[in-house]
């Protein structure tokens, strides 16, 4: 039997993911806080055996400068996704640009957004092919 190819493996990852994400909009709705649905986030992908690390910091390099810590993602999994969490009314073009340079500076593969807002959202932005992104869009069934 071949082994699932990269891809594959991230294609997993990420629908796992946002299964969780859209069990948890299910059963909470919206009106909580972002750390409140990453809390849950959390506890449903360490119950399917995921290497999580929460609020990952993130460094940075600008020519000589080194910041250790630019930014705290809100979780990386499988050292793999960059996943950020939003609790908002509705996603903007900035939050999809901000995901974009979080996943280039954490040199990640795939990121995720994720808006547990009234209207949910949980994009999944895959940069396979040298950061080139390619966005699927998945919203919960209603």
């Amino acid at each position: 039997m071949t082994a699932p190819s990269r891809a594959d493996q991230l294609d997993e990852i990420t629908s796992s993911i946002i299964a969780a994400a859209i069990r948890i909009h299910r059963a909470l709705g919206p009106g909580l806080l972002e750390t409140a649905y990453l809390a849950c986030l959390c506890h449903e992908l360490r119950q399917l055996e995921l290497r999580l690390e929460p609020q990952k910091a993130v460094p940075l390099v600008y020519g000589d400068l080194k910041i250790d810590c630019a930014y705290r993602a809100d979780l990386l999994v499988e050292r793999s996704v960059i996943v950020e969490v939003k609790a908002i009314d509705l996603l903007a073009p900035l939050h999809a640009r901000q995901l974009h340079t979080y996943v280039k500076l954490a040199a990640c593969p795939v990121g995720l957004l994720l808006n547990f807002g009234p209207k949910p959202e949980f994009r999944r932005r895959i940069y396979l092919n040298e950061n080139k992104p390619h966005l699927k869009i998945r919203h919960p069934p209603s």
